[in-house]
């Protein structure tokens, strides 16, 4: 009984360690998540909704003079500017509403791993929609001057195209930080329109009756600073801003969260 024993340790031992799960995959089970029920569904599919949406307003209401590809691009940015940092909040916030998160924890025990894989795809669909959105603003820059019978006016360049993309991804990372902090989809949805919406008019008000803040705005306002980003090319001085205002409120919170998703009891 012995000698058998001592084989079968040996046997097992011999057996080798199944190999790890790639990133790779899990970024893209974690980027059929963000498709496969029908409210990812419908949600991604409303930001090329939003998109057509937008181009056929600026083609309808906008004056023949402002029939510019900057008038298309801000139309189809203001609603993206919403829904993007939506789509991140509740790629995170999925695994806690939907009580799956047990289960991915429990294939892939190393949160961190997830948490990486869910940032790459947020980021990717981000990117990937603005570059969708963009053309679908071309598209309309050309039909609706065709319509219209004026020339077709590309005023805005690779730099600032490269900003406005920048803007948007910033915003999905802000969204999927909340979502890290907060892990709820109602609250983290709430605080991000806290975040973006009430604490920037609250700050400009602040500006336009305090001097000493209005000189101090541009190193602690973050909404301040990201939305230079659509206005053309960046000062030094403007990038450092963009660089310390998302430090203070976009990096040392995301590493919070991170940590506390790490440590936090799944049930």
């Amino acid at each position: 009984m012995t000698t058998i024993a001592l084989e079968q340790d040996t046997r097992r031992a011999a057996r080798p360690a199944p190999a790890p799960i790639p990133l790779s995959r899990i970024a893209a089970v974690e980027l059929r998540k963000s498709f496969n029920t029908r409210s990812g569904f419908w949600l991604m599919a409303s930001i090329g909704i939003a998109a057509v949406v937008a181009t056929g307003a600026v083609v309808l209401l906008a004056p023949n003079d402002q029939l510019t590809y900057d008038t298309f691009g801000a139309a189809i940015g203001v609603p993206l500017s919403i829904i993007l940092p939506v789509v991140a909040i509740l790629s995170v916030t999925s695994e806690w509403s939907q009580r799956s998160g047990l289960t991915t924890f429990t294939l892939v025990p190393h949160r961190s791993r997830i948490v990486l894989a869910k940032g790459i795809v947020a980021v990717g669909i981000g990117v990937a929609s603005m570059v969708v959105a963009l053309a679908i603003g071309a598209l309309g820059n050309i039909v609706g001057s065709a319509i219209a019978g004026v020339p077709t006016v590309w005023d805005d360049g690779f730099g600032f195209l490269s900003g406005v993309v920048l803007f948007n991804v910033l915003g999905m990372l802000v969204g999927f930080m909340l979502g890290l902090l907060i892990r709820n989809s109602a609250g983290a949805i709430v605080a991000y329109f806290v975040y973006s919406f009430v604490l920037p008019t609250l700050a400009m008000l602040l500006a336009d009756s305090q001097q000493w803040f209005k000189d101090l705005q541009p190193w602690v306002d973050v909404t301040y600073t990201q939305s230079t980003l659509t206005e053309g090319s960046l000062s030094a001085e403007q990038w450092a801003n963009l660089g310390v205002t998302h430090l203070v409120w976009l990096i040392i919170p995301l590493i919070v969260g991170i940590r506390l998703v790490l440590r936090s009891e799944v049930k």
